[in-house]
């Protein structure tokens, strides 16, 4: 069990306005390399944004301010044992390839739900865009600027 440090934004990187199901992200990074699959143990992420804001658990966790070694998911190498990750469906624009902030009216009101309850609960938790920790264009937005428009200044 190791003290939770962070809060990890994602996207699918998948073409706007496409839907991603957890069956979608399981598949992707669970199935065999030689499946098409990453071959990963545990999906990438602990919550689904889906397009029209719904949020969907893909990994339960407890709620703590501690990640136990159950709740731990794979989406950014060396930080998940101390991170959360929230996934938006989306990230890419229509032709799949260029990075694009695509998220919806009802994914930016669910994801500024979802993070400022989470900042509310884990006022210590740092709040990252997966590019901060990794040589990535996800979450495909400014994580440090939306936060500020929000009301979270970190």
């Amino acid at each position: 069990m190791s003290a939770l440090k962070y809060l990890v934004l994602h996207c699918t990187a998948t073409p706007e306005g496409r839907e991603v199901t957890a069956d979608d992200i399981r598949r992707w990074h669970t199935s065999p390399v030689s499946a098409g699959g990453r071959g990963w143990r545990q999906v990438g992420y602990t919550d689904l944004i889906h397009l029209d804001g719904s949020v969907e658990r893909l990994v339960d966790n407890n709620e703590d301010a501690n990640v136990d070694p159950w709740e731990i998911t794979n989406g950014a190498a060396g930080y998940n044992s101390v991170s959360r990750h929230v996934v938006y469906a989306g990230g890419c624009g229509r032709d799949g390839k260029t990075p694009k902030d695509t998220r919806t009216a009802a994914q930016l009101e669910a994801m500024k739900r979802y993070v400022t309850d989470f900042h509310r609960r884990f006022p210590a938790v740092r709040i990252v865009g997966h590019n901060e920790l990794a040589a990535k264009a996800c979450p495909s937005f400014d994580v440090r600027k939306w936060l500020k428009s929000i009301g979270i200044n970190q």
